[in-house]
């Protein structure tokens, strides 16, 4: 994982997610957690993003 996707990950979790998977389930999904809770988004990101 490059340090630019560990940074996205943190700042901007649906947009790490959507660089690496594009416009899919996984992103909304991501979206959704990061709405719901920015922690929860960021667990998310990193978990799809390994």
């Amino acid at each position: 994982m490059s340090l630019l996707t560990i940074i996205l990950n943190i700042l901007l979790p649906p947009l790490a997610v959507f660089l690496k998977h594009g416009l899919s389930g996984i992103f909304f999904l991501n979206l959704v957690l990061t709405l719901i809770g920015w922690l929860p988004g960021v667990i998310h990101a990193f978990i799809v993003n390994d």
